[in-house]
């Protein structure tokens, strides 16, 4: 769906973009549903898709229902924070949506403190870790905003305990 999401803000010089989340304004509220859907451009897209994919997959193990709330979780609460804290721009990507899996995934293995759930988070920490930087202001086009509260959600997502195994 991502992909075809990029085909049409292509193709519409991606003026979709503005239904991303513009922080405080209150026309922008239905953006906390649609910023993971939008990217800048093809490249942005790219860079998002295997993290993406290899970290919701892990989600996803834990059930639909799991799954879902996570997601569900990481687009409100982190893109609430995006709205409430972020700088004035369009906050776009599925980049929010990776850090809150990452977060998710890392912060379950604390709480549950099982070794399936350990393994999984060595792995998304050994390949992944260095996407914690992320969470710092570098680049004025990053959302690092996006990154730090997709990642608190994450970790959020995963402190509830209808998520949680046992």
């Amino acid at each position: 769906m991502l992909w075809l999401v990029e085909a049409a803000n292509t193709l519409t010089d991606h003026q979709l973009n503005v239904f991303g989340i513009y922080p405080r304004e209150l026309a922008a509220l239905p953006g906390l549903f649609f910023w993971p859907l939008l990217h800048a451009n093809f490249q942005h897209l790219i860079m998002n898709t295997t993290p993406l994919a290899v970290l919701g997959f892990f989600v996803a193990l834990r059930g639909a229902s799991v799954f879902v709330r996570t997601c569900l979780v990481i687009l409100l609460v982190g893109g609430l924070g995006v709205w409430l804290f972020g700088r004035p721009a369009f906050h776009i990507g599925a980049s929010g949506l990776v850090f809150g899996f990452f977060g998710f995934l890392v912060a379950v293995s604390f709480y549950e403190k099982s070794l399936s759930a350990l393994g999984i988070a060595s792995f998304a920490i050994l390949y992944y870790g260095g996407l914690i930087w992320g969470v710092l202001p570098s680049d004025s086009f990053v959302s690092w905003e996006a990154h730090l509260f997709g990642l608190m959600a994450g970790v959020l997502a995963a402190r509830l305990p209808t998520v949680r195994r046992g």
